[in-house]
């Protein structure tokens, strides 16, 4: 392929005091083209950054706190983030965020850019983030599309710093272009986002409603079961196993596995399924989106497992050589579960889902002999997203090697229970019709970049 000229005014430079390809040669031909053109800060009427609470206490429950890493493109981390009180949350009111306000990540993975649902309970963001509220007339689900495209994520590498850990500076972030494309297109990329957003959170409601099903066909109420905070062991009882941590003996813990017992069969994970380790590809193979080639492959890391699938676009991809010459075998339906790092997330694929996993990811695949049981993918996928099942039991697996949480091979004892037949297929049945929507949306979310792309001749 011959090399690609393009003559950049030297008035355009100066004007932008940026050198840096992409972007004058994407502003450039939107100029050529007589398309309007807007800053950030000419559409918007709030923008601000969050903020910490000084002394900070993160909790179980309360007000929604979204940091960078739980901003993904489209969409929000609803699971992983944490909380504060709403006292706290009431000091940082600046940043409570309200429907259709667009969070922008400024440090760390710089410009992932989600749109705020309707109807979430009250969330915040950290200093990581910055909150965009736009004036009347422009929306908030096409400035999402555009900023999370190509031409978007040009625009912001060309902006922010290039140091260890990134950062887009609010004035910066300001000085970002949104071009006002023929309001056919703005409408039609407006509609797809939204779609994305609508179908993501109606697939984890249905998942919600499963969990609910699940424990109710389980039928155990584990509020009534005790949590100690003292607590001793015998010492013949570490005779027959080979952890000696405090967690592996804790009585919630212990407990809630013999309650379950008590009602239904169980059989360890490593009796059921098939357990495959992911790979290691060394960070010289590592490409970012910007960079990487049409066919390189999604590299998948813990944090990439977000709402219980893989992130469409993760922080690096692979090349495609690398993808074949591993041949991790890994299709639509396998369940995915952390074993290192951050232990115990779960996900499962879809068909949209052409991935390479690390070796902190376990790929799980159902053996043919559990027919017995009548289990399948979908229900082991629910089982393990279930706090009292899977994460109870990886605490008691857990020690810490080197500086890094790992349950090691323990992921095989993990015990799973079986309940009757009608429940297991009910459970599936929902599952499936989740993560058909999940696919959809991974479709749409294609169908929205293409679409920007070639409207950018990108």
């Amino acid at each position: 392929m011959g090399a690609i000229y393009q003559s950049i005014s030297v008035n355009q430079i100066s004007k932008e005091q940026r050198w840096d390809v992409p972007f004058n040669v994407e502003l450039k031909n939107l100029y050529e083209n007589q398309v309007q053109v807007v800053t950030i800060e000419e559409i918007s009427r709030h923008l601000t950054n969050g903020a910490t609470p000084l002394g900070a206490q993160f909790l179980d429950e309360g007000v929604h706190f979204y940091r960078a890493n739980d901003v993904k493109r489209y969409n929000l981390d609803y699971f992983n983030h944490k909380y504060i009180s709403k006292e706290q949350s009431k000091t940082l009111k600046r940043s409570i965020l309200k429907f259709g306000d667009i969070i922008f990540t400024i440090k760390g993975k710089v410009g992932d850019v989600a749109v705020f649902p309707e109807n979430q309970e009250e969330s915040n963001i950290n200093q990581d983030n910055a909150l965009i509220r736009l004036k009347e007339g422009y929306d908030p689900y096409y400035f999402c599309g555009i900023f999370n495209s190509k031409f978007g994520l040009n625009q912001v590498k060309a902006f922010a710093t290039e140091t260890i850990n990134p950062f887009l500076g609010l004035g910066n972030l300001k000085k970002l272009r949104l071009p006002i494309l023929e309001k056919q297109k703005q409408e039609s990329i407006s509609n797809k986002v939204k779609q994305t957003i609508d179908i993501e959170l109606k697939a984890l409601l249905i998942l919600k409603k499963t969990q609910t099903i699940f424990y109710q066909k389980l039928g155990i109420d584990f509020s009534k079961i005790q949590k100690e905070k003292y607590y001793s062991v015998n010492l013949s009882d570490f005779a027959k196993d080979d952890l000696w941590t405090p967690a592996f003996s804790y009585p919630l813990y212990v407990n809630t596995l013999k309650e379950i017992q008590k009602k239904w069969q169980t059989v360890p994970l490593g009796e059921i399924a098939t357990v495959k380790k992911g790979d290691e590809v060394g960070s010289d193979n590592y490409n970012k989106y910007l960079d990487k080639k049409d066919s390189d492959v999604p590299f998948i890391r813990t944090s990439d497992l977000v709402n219980y699938e893989v992130d469409q676009f993760p922080d690096f991809y692979v090349p495609e050589e690398i993808y074949k010459e591993l041949n991790q075998d890994i299709k639509a339906g396998d369940v995915l579960f952390t074993n290192d790092g951050k232990i115990g997330l779960v996900a499962m694929l879809t068909s949209q889902d052409k991935v390479i996993i690390q070796s902190h990811i376990k790929r799980l695949r159902l053996k043919p002999e559990t027919k017995k049981y009548n289990l399948t993918p979908e229900y082991l996928f629910l089982v393990l997203s279930i706090k009292e099942v899977a994460r109870y039991q990886t605490e008691r697996y857990t020690v810490i090697q080197s500086t890094i949480p790992t349950i090691s091979s323990h992921v095989f004892d993990i015990q799973i229970p079986i309940l009757d037949k009608n429940s297991i297929d009910e459970i599936t049945k929902l599952v499936k019709e989740a993560f058909e929507l999940k696919d959809e949306k991974k479709k749409l979310i294609k169908e929205v970049r293409e679409e920007i792309d070639s409207y950018f001749d990108i």
